[in-house]
């Protein structure tokens, strides 16, 4: 069983940044594709960045040169750089994972939510104008 917990969520004026941590447990051996999702309500969860087991990672156009993912494998962590947010950022946020690797190649998107079997609870971000 995988267990995913997220943190570092707030709230920060526009322009402000923010940290996402998601602590994961389970399978030490285990490889994940890990990716982040963010959610307001009433419109369906979209991907915002993801990485493979091999470090490949993918990024929503809305927040390229924006966000990064990166992950410390000897924390079992997964992270979520977040700068320059913008109002339209505020969301909760979500990490997610895939046992193996999701294929993720130079230039493709983030995987569609239905592949990542193991989900966090999430995180409020919130960056007001």
């Amino acid at each position: 069983q995988v267990h995913l917990a997220e943190s570092g969520g707030g709230s920060v004026q526009a322009g402000g940044a923010l940290r996402l941590s998601c602590l994961v447990s389970g399978d030490a051996d285990m490889k994940y594709c890990m990716g982040w999702f963010r959610q307001v309500p009433g419109k369906e969860r979209e991907g915002v960045a993801a990485i493979d087991s091999d470090s490949t990672t993918a990024y929503a156009d809305s927040v390229k040169g924006r966000f990064t993912i990166s992950q410390d494998s000897a924390k079992n962590t997964l992270y979520l750089q977040m700068n320059s947010l913008k109002p339209e950022d505020t969301a909760m946020y979500y990490c997610a994972a895939i046992k193996g690797t999701c294929f993720l190649s130079p230039g493709s998107g983030v995987p569609p939510q239905s592949g990542f079997r193991y989900w966090g609870q999430g995180t409020q971000v919130t960056a007001s104008s």
